[in-house]
C-alpha cells in the first residue's frame, strides 16, 4: 500500500506542476505583449495631446470673439495667433526627423503627418481670417497686397506650397508617387523658411520670436544636413568592412 501511495503522491504533484510549467510561457508572452503595446500607447497619448493643443487656439479665439476679450482689434489678434501656431506646427513637423535620428526613436515618425496637417489647418484659418474677416473677400485688394507687401507675398507663397504637401500626405499618394514623394515634400523646407520670413517682416519692431523661430529652424536644417553628409561615409565604410565576395571556381 505504501508504494502505491507514494506513486499516487508523485503523480498528483507532477500533474499539479504541469499546468504551472505550461502557464509560464503564457505569462511571458503576456508580459512581452504588454511591453510591445506600451509604445503604441505612448504614440496614442502624444497624438491626443497634439489634437488638444491643435484645437485649443481656434476654440479660445472663437470664445474670445463672442466674449469680446480679444482686445481693440480682434481680427488682428486672430490673424496673429493663428499665424504663430502655423509656424509652431511647421517647425514641429520639421523637427520629427532630427528627433528620430538623435534619439533613435523611430515611432516619432508617426506624428509627422498629424503635425503637418495641423500646420496646414492653422495656415488656412490664418489666411481665411485675413481674406474673409479683414478684407471681406475683396479679391482685388488681396491681389494688390500680395504683389505690393512683401510679408504677404512670403506668407501667401508658403500657403500655396503647403497645399500639395497636405493633399499628398495620405498613404495612397505615398504609394503612387514613390520616390517622388520625398522630393515633393522637401518643399516643406521652403514653406517653413517663407513662414519665418513672413513672421519677421510682419512684426517689424518686435523681432524676438521671429528670430527664435529662425534660429530653431536653422538648427533643424543643420542636423538634417549633417546626417545627410554622414550617409555616404557610412555606406563607404560598410562596403569596406564587408567581406570580399567569393568567386565561383570553374
Amino acid at each position: 500500500m505504501e508504494p502505491t501511495k507514494a506513486a499516487a503522491t508523485v503523480g498528483s504533484t507532477g500533474a499539479a506542476r504541469r499546468p504551472q510549467a505550461a502557464g509560464q510561457p503564457r505569462a511571458a508572452h503576456r508580459s512581452g505583449a504588454a511591453r510591445s503595446a506600451n509604445p503604441k500607447r505612448q504614440i496614442l497619448l502624444i497624438k491626443t495631446a497634439v489634437w488638444i493643443i491643435g484645437l485649443t487656439p481656434p476654440i479660445w479665439l472663437t470664445a474670445g470673439l463672442f466674449r469680446r476679450t480679444l482686445g481693440i482689434n480682434p481680427v488682428e489678434t486672430i490673424i496673429l495667433v493663428e499665424g504663430r501656431w502655423t509656424l509652431v506646427f511647421l517647425i514641429a513637423t520639421m523637427a520629427v526627423t532630427p528627433i528620430r535620428r538623435l534619439s533613435k526613436w523611430n515611432r516619432v515618425v508617426q506624428l509627422r503627418r498629424l503635425l503637418g496637417l495641423f500646420a496646414f489647418f492653422h495656415a488656412c484659418v490664418h489666411f481665411l481670417s485675413y481674406f474673409g474677416i479683414d478684407q471681406l473677400f475683396q479679391l482685388q485688394y488681396i491681389l494688390e497686397d500680395v504683389l505690393e507687401r512683401r510679408y504677404i507675398t512670403a506668407g501667401f507663397s508658403a500657403l500655396v506650397l503647403m497645399i500639395p504637401l497636405a493633399v499628398t500626405s495620405t498613404k495612397g499618394w505615398i504609394r503612387r508617387l514613390g520616390k517622388r514623394w520625398q522630393k515633393l515634400h522637401r518643399l516643406s523646407y521652403v514653406a517653413a523658411s517663407l513662414g519665418v520670413l513672413h513672421f519677421y517682416w510682419k512684426v517689424k519692431a518686435d523681432t524676438f520670436w521671429p528670430l527664435v523661430a529662425a534660429v530653431t529652424l536653422a538648427g533643424l536644417f543643420a542636423v538634417r544636413y549633417a546626417y545627410r553628409k554622414r550617409g555616404p561615409k557610412r555606406t563607404a565604410r560598410a562596403r569596406e568592412a564587408a567581406p570580399p565576395k567569393r568567386t565561383a571556381r570553374a
